[in-house]
């Protein structure tokens, strides 16, 4: 007999696994091969523990039901405050639905399963009976389109794999003299460009990311000590309303870091930083403490406003810093916002980082000892939805734990920031080699036009100053 394999795609798998933790699922009941009645449902998937339930129909929808229990038959009313339905469609967004308080999750019968909203099988047939309001609240167009034929069913049991890969997703040293090389390397960073002494980055990103914490806790590990030198908070609007630019201390009185911090007005679904502002930074023309305002972008003859800048006033790198936890609840709104700043900063080819923040509230292996983020299935999962949602690749998505509560440095927290900050160092130094290679053709542009008119006049001259 040829294997039952099953008929989700790459991509709803993907979408369906999603709905869980760190799970695999295994095939019982295909109901085009066993058949579409409720005994031939029992009897693969009776006594099996968790399980979900997958509903294809014509009209492209996979919709069904996840329960943590057993199916038995025994005629009784199942709770289960883990139970719900779902549905997944090209035209809509994926959606889980948790039941109605105080209501039971399924009738354990011996008819198709019945979550009461949804019997699957009804009457021995491929077909759902739906009836929304009972046990579960759904609108019947987004839960299967209206179309209650199934063209398939299958039942898979949901097997827990736990949130520690064996295998880290990445490498990372979280020795003593790993954190010392970090350090020394970045202390040592030296840019592209002779003019240019120190690589410019920008963060960029929700308010309550951790933009302002993130530039503390680099100046701490720096220093040796606390620091709070930029205006952290966590309310609903922006804390930081200015355009700072910091430098960063090596120790007490010592050197100057290779590196300037930028941070700005956070974004807001409603107002926030404008993006001509934006681009204004990006371009360099927007002077330190600069004060933005709600009405609109800075006007050139504001005194704020720098009109001939150089390479050494251009943002370098661009980092998003964003809470881990959040891209789940990213409203569209504020991914609309975020997808125009990126296209925008690839447009002027400004290399870009992600950060994701708070790591450690994100996941309880985290939080336990922060060695173990690049262990932990969760993280690594939060990483490649961020990737997606902004388009940003994987490989430039950077976990980070800023320092928040604590008294005293630790040097895993400070390991993971040094190896972020060697990241954006290696990125701004992409962004000088193409501002060099752009030099180059426009020199041999000058020499080719220079060669075909040779009078002045017509000659073009290097600007010094960049407008």
């Amino acid at each position: 007999m040829a294997a039952v394999t099953s008929s989700l795609s790459k991509d709803q798998e993907k979408e369906l696994l999603s709905l869980f933790g760190h799970v695999k699922l295994h095939l019982l009941h295909k109901a085009s091969i066993h058949g579409f009645t409720a005994a031939a449902f029992h009897s693969h998937c009776d006594q099996q523990g968790p399980t979900i339930i997958v509903a294809y129909n014509a009209a492209e929808f996979i919709y069904g039901a996840y329960t943590s229990k057993h199916y038995t038959q025994g005629g009784d009313n199942i709770s289960d405050d883990k139970a719900f339905l779902y549905s997944i469609s090209k035209r809509n967004k994926p959606m889980r639905l948790s039941g109605i308080s105080g209501q039971c999750a399924f009738t354990d019968g011996g008819t198709g399963p019945n979550y009461g909203a949804l019997v699957f099988l009804h009457d021995d047939k491929p077909a759902v009976q739906s009836n929304p309001g009972t046990g579960f609240i759904f609108q019947a167009p987004e839960m299967h389109g209206n179309d209650l034929a199934l063209t398939e069913f299958e039942v898979y049991r949901v097997e827990e794999l736990g949130d520690r890969l064996p295998k880290p997703w990445r490498t990372i040293e979280w020795t003593a003299e790993q954190k010392q090389k970090l350090m020394k390397a970045i202390l040592n960073y030296r840019p592209h460009i002779k003019t240019v002494h120190q690589a410019r980055v920008l963060l960029v990103g929700p308010v309550g990311a951790g933009k302002s914490s993130f530039f503390n806790s680099i100046s701490s590990a720096f220093r040796g000590n606390m620091t709070s030198q930029a205006i952290a908070g966590t309310g609903g609007t922006s804390v930081t309303t200015q355009f700072r630019t910091y430098s960063i201390k090596a120790g007490k009185g010592g050197g100057v870091v290779p590196l300037i911090l930028c941070d700005t007005m956070g974004i807001e679904e409603n107002g926030g930083l404008d993006i001509e502002d934006m681009v204004n930074i990006y371009k360099g023309h927007i002077k330190d403490r600069c004060q933005f305002s709600t009405a609109g972008p800075l006007p050139p003859d504001a005194p704020g406003y720098k009109k001939h800048v150089t390479l050494n006033d251009m943002i370098h790198c661009v980092v998003y810093v964003v809470d881990t936890c959040k891209v789940s609840v990213l409203s569209q709104k504020m991914l609309d916002k975020l997808t125009a700043i990126r296209k925008k900063t690839n447009q002027l080819g400004i290399p870009q980082v992600l950060l994701m923040t708070k790591v450690d509230e994100a996941c309880p292996l985290v939080a336990e000892d922060l060695k173990n983020v690049y262990h932990s299935f969760y993280i690594q999962k939060k990483a490649h939805e961020w990737s997606e949602s902004l388009g940003i690749p994987l490989s430039c998505v950077r976990p980070v734990k800023n320092y928040s509560e604590e008294l005293d440095l630790d040097q895993d927290t400070d390991t993971l920031l040094f190896s972020a900050v060697q990241h954006m160092l290696n990125f701004a130094d992409s962004f000088f080699e193409n501002q060099v290679e752009n030099q180059e053709e426009n020199d041999q542009t000058e020499l080719y036009r220079s060669s075909d008119h040779p009078h002045p006049i017509f000659v073009e001259q290097k600007e010094h100053h960049i407008i």
